[in-house]
């Protein structure tokens, strides 16, 4: 485990072999990356994410999309077992949505930030336990990134190529080093990766 000062940041994304989180068709087209969210590879990614973590940051794209979609999960008695953990998890884990333009919590146990992600980071990591998620929020990632905060990133990597998309690491990132934690490939070639941050 990579050290850090205070609670240990992680960040989670799926990503397509040329580095994108979605296609060329935005921010809604995730067709190389959806078929490969629901093998037992990422399921159990999904667990490893989120045993260590009491915080979900969330951007308010994905805080709404989530919303719309764990809670049903959370009581769908026929649900994969991994996926009802996840959703009881996060139904109970203090959100931080990140919006300029939400005026009240869409989540119990949730507040609204729209301060500089860095700002809040650095208020989160100084007080509570756990680790500190950020959770699928690219726009997110990418701050934390930029400055050098986080500890631990959990990356599902599908094996497509999009050909077109946003990509996570962008030229201009400071230089880091980081170390395989886990690994785990699946039948059809996605892999899971959790690398921590050498500092």
């Amino acid at each position: 485990m990579a050290k850090t000062r205070g609670r240990r940041v992680a960040a989670n994304l799926a990503l397509t072999l040329d580095g994108r989180y979605n296609g060329p068709g935005g921010a809604g087209d995730l067709s190389a990356i959806v078929p490969y969210a629901v093998t037992d590879v990422a399921r159990n990614h999904m667990t490893r994410i989120w045993e260590t973590a009491t915080t979900a940051l969330l951007g308010r794209l994905n805080a709404e999309g989530f919303l719309g979609y764990w809670p049903t999960v959370a009581r769908d008695e026929a649900a994969d077992p991994r996926d009802r953990g996840y959703a009881n998890w996060l139904a109970g884990a203090e959100k931080v949505v990140f919006s300029r333009t939400l005026t009240e919590a869409p989540w119990e146990r949730t507040r609204i930030a729209n301060g500089p992600v860095a700002d809040v980071v650095s208020d989160l990591k100084a007080s509570g336990k756990g680790d500190i998620l950020v959770n699928s929020s690219a726009s997110l990632i990418k701050s934390l990134l930029a400055v050098d905060m986080i500890d631990r990133l959990y990356l599902l990597i599908c094996p497509e190529i999009a050909g077109g998309g946003e990509r996570l690491f962008e030229d201009g990132l400071p230089g880091m080093s980081w170390a395989v934690a886990h690994q785990e490939t699946g039948k059809r070639g996605e892999i899971a990766l959790v690398y921590d941050r050498i500092r």
